[in-house]
């Protein structure tokens, strides 16, 4: 049985505040729109961008970008902001691999994202489920660069590891929102244990790019956001984005506000200043918004980072 949010059935309805004119998606209906819709079809894929609902899906599928789910689409947790499914998900696929190498393969990807819904019911979560897709996705794709955005692997021991094996050029984790807020955001998660994972991946090998996600708007404040850059820095992560919270529906977490545009250049300035290699931060900002141009931008930073410490 599959159950939208079992945990907020009894809960009061949350009113959705009207967007500002500042949170707008772009609508594009390109023919590589279809093309990436038809290759995802006919592959039997999931993608976040429908499962999550995102806000610039037709601007990334028009740019053939698209954010695999690997997994299926139900999720073993039902975090307060989310819109994917939760319930009891299905067994995995075996043939999963090799199809989303096919489907990276036709779109001719260069920078390939590939993410999941949490699988607390599987001994290792999906780590080798994970170690496998990369395996395939770059067998058969060697000049394309991986990025996946992994669960915490919360209770699995080190089987996070398997993933860091598979050597993904990315390996992206969110932090989603400050530890005060764990408990009605995130209750299923332990904001020291993502940290843990995130300083972990760099310790095992300084040479994958480590990420992490922040949604604001939640009701937390400017200190706890600082706070969460320090914590996220001290556990070397390279790249860090921040976007707006966007409540899916009257049932999910209340929106606190709708931060400004100029707010999310303040952010990136902080940001920039505690040394993250990159940061993007907007209003739309998304954890796989814009991935292959950033991997680029990521890539120049670590070389003129190196370049600036052997001259010094």
């Amino acid at each position: 049985m599959i159950v939208r949010h079992p945990e907020k059935v009894n809960k009061p309805n949350n009113p959705i505040k009207k967007k500002p004119k500042w949170i707008k998606s772009k609508l594009i209906n390109s023919q590589e729109f279809f093309l990436t819709k038809s290759i995802v079809n006919q592959h039997k894929l999931k993608t976040v961008c429908q499962e999550a609902n995102c806000p610039n899906i037709t601007e990334c599928w028009s740019k053939r970008h698209a954010t695999f789910l690997i997994m299926g689409d139900t999720c073993t947790r039902a975090c307060a902001f989310c819109d994917v499914i939760t319930g009891k998900p299905k067994p995995l696929d075996p043939l999963e691999p090799n199809k989303i190498s096919s489907a990276v393969k036709k779109l001719n990807l260069k920078h390939a994202v590939i993410t999941s819904v949490d699988r607390d019911d599987l001994d290792d979560g999906g780590a080798k489920h994970f170690h496998d897709v990369i395996f395939e996705t770059r067998k058969n794709n060697p000049n394309t660069t991986v990025e996946v955005l992994t669960p915490d692997f919360l209770r699995k021991g080190e089987s996070y590891k398997k993933v860091i094996k598979a050597k993904p050029d990315v390996f992206n984790h969110n932090i989603e929102t400050v530890p005060g807020l764990y408990r009605m955001v995130r209750p299923g998660s332990r904001y020291f244990a993502s940290l843990e994972l995130l300083k972990n991946v760099k310790k095992i090998d300084k040479n994958i790019f480590t990420k992490s996600g922040l949604m604001v708007g939640l009701g937390e404040s400017k200190d706890e956001i600082l706070q969460v850059m320090d914590d996220l820095k001290f556990a070397d992560v390279d790249f860090l984005t921040i976007g707006q919270y966007l409540q899916p529906s009257a049932k999910h977490h209340p929106l606190h506000r709708y931060y400004t545009p100029e707010e999310f250049e303040e952010l990136k300035i902080a940001a920039k200043s505690k040394g993250f290699l990159l940061v993007s931060s907007s209003p739309l900002t998304r954890s796989s918004y814009h991935a292959d141009e950033d991997f680029a931008k990521l890539k120049k930073n670590r070389i003129d980072q190196t370049n600036a410490q052997s001259i010094s």
